[in-house]
């Protein structure tokens, strides 16, 4: 992502120190973290597969952890719980929240993981991503966008994906990585280097939900005030007054306010209907599964 240096104006001079923006101390999102880690872990001892397992897919692995050791690799490779497990924690499933009611299952799913290797992936985008963006912007409007991207990603995954099971927190990670996007769009007259970054992603469809929702709130949220603005109190007589946004990052706030809400309005009012996407995009599928001569996808 783009540096920039608060204490730095346009021209490199330096600015009087009530003009600089001090970091804040993250705390949410390594929270989230911790709180991550130990639903895992609570999830694996309630799954306890030496016990459960029925050994149609094979012996538990890593048995010698005990009640803690995963499912069968054929059940599932990424050294996790069983899918019933994942369920009762609250993992995102159409039927359940269509025709069960239960809505809830927007948030529950975020955090959850479906093993270990894809704990780890998120932990480190947590690291390299989400703590940073709240040194800048601080834990509310980190907080909200995070939410809401998952929330928006487990929209779509609903629409498109409506036999599978959905956990973990990519989607609104993604909307992380969607928000710094728009950030550098935004704020991109104070920034001394331009570069962007992206990663892997897990569940297609509820990262590209999370992604635009946290894009979209990016130029709601992480706004900064152009160069050279300063706050009135602080102004010197005579000085020109320079406001504080550019024209452009007021437009693209009310039309990314728009679409959000016309986003989340028609996407839950779809989901509750029973709607599928899949039979309005007749292509759509192969965002999620390429078939190749190497795997299936089963559509």
């Amino acid at each position: 992502m783009g540096s920039w240096d608060p204490e730095k104006g346009s021209k490199g001079k330096k600015k009087k120190s009530y003009e600089c923006e001090k970091p804040w101390i993250p705390w949410l999102l390594p929270t989230i973290v911790l709180a991550n880690i130990i639903i895992f872990v609570l999830m694996m001892y309630t799954n306890n597969c030496p016990k459960n397992n029925k050994g149609s897919k094979g012996k538990c692995v890593a048995r010698y952890l005990g009640r803690f050791s995963f499912q069968p690799s054929k059940e599932n490779p990424l050294f996790g719980p069983s899918s019933n497990i994942m369920d009762k924690w609250g993992a995102l499933q159409w039927s359940k929240v269509v025709h069960g009611k239960q809505g809830w299952r927007f948030i529950t799913c975020l955090w959850l993981h479906g093993g270990l290797i894809h704990l780890f992936a998120n932990v480190l985008s947590f690291v390299f991503i989400g703590i940073r963006h709240e040194q800048q912007f601080g834990y509310v409007r980190v907080g909200v966008i995070y939410l809401l991207s998952g929330f928006g990603g487990g929209i779509l995954s609903s629409l498109f994906m409506q036999h599978t099971t959905t956990v973990g927190a990519s989607g609104a990670l993604f909307g992380l990585i969607g928000a710094m996007c728009s950030e550098f769009l935004t704020n991109w007259t104070i920034y001394t280097y331009k570069a962007l970054g992206v990663l892997p992603h897990i569940d297609n469809f509820a990262n590209i939900g999370g992604f635009f929702t946290g894009f979209l709130l990016g130029f709601v949220l992480l706004v900064r005030p152009q160069s050279g603005w300063i706050k009135p109190q602080h102004r010197p007589a005579g000085a020109a007054v320079i406001p504080k946004h550019k024209p452009y990052q007021y437009i693209f706030c009310v039309i990314a306010v728009l679409l959000l809400i016309v986003g989340f309005g028609m996407g839950l009012l779809l989901v509750f209907k029973g709607a599928n996407g899949n039979k309005h995009c007749s292509w759509c599928h192969h965002l999620t599964c390429a078939p190749t001569s190497k795997w299936p996808c089963g559509y």
